[in-house]
C-alpha cells in the first residue's frame, strides 16, 4: 500500500456554504430532522447559507410525491433554504461534462458486472450489494472489468480506477481520519447499468460546483469521505470542504432509522398532533451529540 502524497487544503476562507440533501425515496423522518438541525445551526453560527438539493439520482425509487412532502415538512418545521432547489435528476449534462476529462485520461472504464455477480464474488447475498443505494455499506469491487476494454455505453456501469493509497482528513466531530478508498470499495462506480449516476459521483460533483465549504451528515456516511476527496481532486477541486459526521437516531442498537419507520416519520408525528417545536425538541433529545 502506498500513501497518497497530497496535502489536504480545506475551504476555511470566505463565507460558509453548506447543504441539506435528502433523497426523495421516502418521507422525512426524525433522522433527517437531526441532520437539518446540525446543518442549519452550523450555518447560523457562522453567518452562512444552506442550499437545498434533492438527491434524486436513483430514478427508479425517487417519487415527486416524496419530494413535495419533504418540502412541506421542512417548511412546517421552519427550515428555510437559500437559493434555488437543485435536483440531481436534471443535471445529467453537468455530470457528463465533469467526467469527460477523466475519460480522456483513460481513468474510467465500462463494467458489465451485475449485482448477482458481485455477490457471488464477495460471498455476500445479492441483497447486500448496495453500492449506489447505501454507500455506507459497500462491498469492495474486485476490479473484474478493469482490463476488459468495454465501451462506455449506456447499458454498462462506469467505474473509476482507484489506485491504492490513503486519504487523510479531519472530521470536525470525530477527529483525524485515514481511509484507503481502493481497499474500501475497489474501483468506484460512477454510473450504474440503469443509467443512474451514483451517490458518490453526483454528490462530489455537486459539492464542488456549488462551492460547498461544510459537509455535515450522519456517521453512516463517514466511510464515503475518503473516496469523495479522491474523486473531488481528480475532477479539479483543490480546496476540500470541512467534514462533520454526527450521531444517528437508532431504531435499535444495530439498526438506524429508515424512511419506512412510520413511528418516527414527520408526517405521522404531525398527524398525531405534535407541534413543530415538539418534533424539533424530540430530535434534539434523540442523539447524544450536542445540538
Amino acid at each position: 500500500m502506498t500513501k497518497t502524497d497530497h496535502k489536504l487544503i480545506r475551504s476555511t476562507d470566505g463565507p460558509v456554504i453548506t447543504r441539506f440533501a435528502p433523497a426523495p425515496t421516502g418521507f422525512l423522518h426524525l433522522g433527517h430532522v437531526v441532520n437539518a438541525l446540525h446543518v442549519w445551526q452550523a450555518a447560523h453560527d457562522r453567518d452562512g447559507r444552506v442550499l437545498l438539493r434533492m438527491e434524486d439520482h436513483d430514478r427508479q425509487r425517487s417519487r415527486p410525491e416524496f419530494e413535495a412532502a419533504i418540502l412541506e415538512d421542512l417548511a412546517w418545521l421552519g427550515f428555510q433554504h437559500d437559493g434555488h432547489l437543485i435536483r440531481q435528476s436534471e443535471r445529467d449534462a453537468i455530470y457528463r461534462k465533469a467526467l469527460q476529462p477523466l475519460i480522456d485520461r483513460e481513468l474510467v472504464y465500462g463494467c458489465s458486472c451485475t449485482r448477482a455477480q458481485l455477490a457471488a464474488g464477495s460471498g455476500f447475498p445479492s441483497t447486500s450489494i448496495r453500492a449506489s443505494r447505501d454507500p455506507g455499506s459497500e462491498i469492495p469491487y474486485r476490479n473484474t472489468c478493469r482490463n476488459q476494454d468495454l465501451a462506455l455505453t449506456d447499458d454498462v456501469g462506469w467505474r473509476l480506477r482507484m489506485e491504492p493509497g490513503t486519504e487523510s482528513f479531519f472530521d470536525e466531530i470525530g477527529g483525524p481520519q485515514v481511509q484507503d478508498p481502493s481497499a474500501q470499495c475497489g474501483d468506484l462506480l460512477l454510473r450504474d447499468r440503469l443509467g443512474n449516476w451514483t451517490y458518490q459521483y453526483a454528490v462530489t460533483v455537486d459539492d464542488h460546483l456549488q462551492r460547498i465549504t461544510d459537509v455535515i451528515r450522519g456517521l453512516d456516511l463517514l466511510p464515503s469521505t475518503g473516496r469523495q476527496i479522491r474523486l473531488a481532486r481528480l475532477i479539479g477541486r483543490s480546496a476540500m470542504p470541512r467534514f462533520a459526521h454526527h450521531g444517528l437516531v437508532m431504531k435499535s442498537v444495530t439498526e438506524k432509522l429508515s424512511k419506512s419507520d412510520g413511528d418516527t416519520g414527520v408526517r405521522e408525528l404531525r398527524a398525531a398532533g405534535w407541534s413543530a417545536d415538539a418534533v424539533l425538541d424530540l430530535a434534539r433529545r434523540s442523539v447524544t451529540l450536542p445540538l
